[in-house]
């Protein structure tokens, strides 16, 4: 598990997730992410497909993996 926290309460985990290709990409990934539960930030970045989450817990990786469907994309995993 690639999580480790950042501030005092807040875990940080990065995803990949395939098909990401430009900046509207990113900001329907992130935009879905963001809507769970918990969430503090997210950033998407294409040119890798990674997916860097801040909350202030973990994240069942199938409420993220969801979110990232309804965007269109498909979560590879963990980072």
């Amino acid at each position: 598990m690639t999580a480790q926290t950042d501030t005092p309460g807040s875990v940080t985990t990065v995803y990949k997730v395939s098909g990401m290709s430009c900046g509207h990409c990113e900001g329907a990934v992130s935009g879905e992410i963001s809507e769970l539960p918990g969430v503090g930030s997210v950033q998407a970045v294409a040119s890798t497909g990674e997916v860097t989450v801040v909350s202030a817990a973990p994240l069942h990786e199938e409420a993220v993996r969801a979110a990232v469907d309804e965007a269109g994309f498909e979560l590879v995993g963990k980072a």
